[in-house]
């Protein structure tokens, strides 16, 4: 049994049905790569798994917890995070400051930006969110407002405000979407280090094969709302249904 398991999730939009029984188990420290062509059910799947949507039927188990009608936030405290398409970050603020707004939350949910140069009791945050800065190569970049940096940059410290959370599982929502190819090989190796140093699972959505092929240990393919194969990356490749309904029976992976 996976960390997160979900069993037979289906949901409509009026005659629509963008999910039909979904099965999925993503196993306890790996990286789950989810794909397919445009429509075919990723976004809505991922807005099941923290809290957007309530899937019409099924279920989703995290960690032996059912999801099902817990706020994001309450899904958050659980110990999933989840990494945007377009950075959710607060371009106003510094990256300090930034970093300091998720562990106030985790906490108490209070967001007391001022204490982060005046009040002792908060040491021992700020001290985690150096140390996570430190991790993500972007001590340097502190002072920096977040709005004047590269969005490759912007993206580290997306996924630095997630992990300083200590989350269970990670669910990136095409993570180097709009970047160019260098930021892209820059994320690729920060999640590879993610992976390496940190007791973390990993689900992702994501276009970019380069992306998919360097980090999955394995690969769930949607098409019409339905999984349509799960293997290992090696064998996704060249899978004909794949082929099929993914990239075109003339294309390879």
């Amino acid at each position: 049994m996976g960390i997160l398991e979900v069993k037979d999730v289906g949901k409509r939009f009026g005659g629509l049905q963008a999910l039909g029984d979904v099965n999925l188990s993503v196993k306890e420290q790996t990286c789950h790569a989810i794909i397919g062509p445009n429509g075919a059910g990723k976004s809505t799947l991922l807005n099941c798994l923290v809290g957007k949507l309530i899937p019409d039927t099924g279920s989703v188990m995290f960690d032996g917890s059912s999801v099902l009608g817990r706020s994001p936030h309450e899904i958050n405290q659980m110990g999933i995070s989840r990494v945007f398409q377009t950075p959710e970050i607060f371009g106003d603020l510094t990256v300090m400051e930034n970093m300091m707004i998720p562990l106030f939350a985790k906490r108490d949910g209070a967001y007391r930006l001022h204490a982060i140069e005046s009040v002792d009791s908060e040491k021992s945050l700020i001290e985690q969110a150096h140390q996570m800065l430190e991790e993500v190569n972007m001590i340097d970049k502190r002072d920096m407002h977040a709005a004047s940096m590269s969005r490759g940059d912007k993206r580290r410290l997306e996924m630095a405000m997630c992990l300083v959370q200590n989350p269970k599982l990670l669910l990136l929502d095409e993570p180097t979407a709009g970047m160019a190819r260098a930021d892209t090989n820059n994320t690729i190796d920060l999640l590879k280090e993610i992976k390496e140093k940190r007791d973390i699972t990993i689900a992702i959505i994501e276009h970019d094969m380069h992306v998919v092929f360097s980090l999955a240990d394995r690969i769930t393919v949607l098409a019409q709302g339905t999984p349509l194969v799960e293997d290992t990356p090696e064998n996704i490749k060249g899978h004909p249904k794949v082929q099929e309904a993914y990239l075109g029976e003339t294309q390879q992976v």
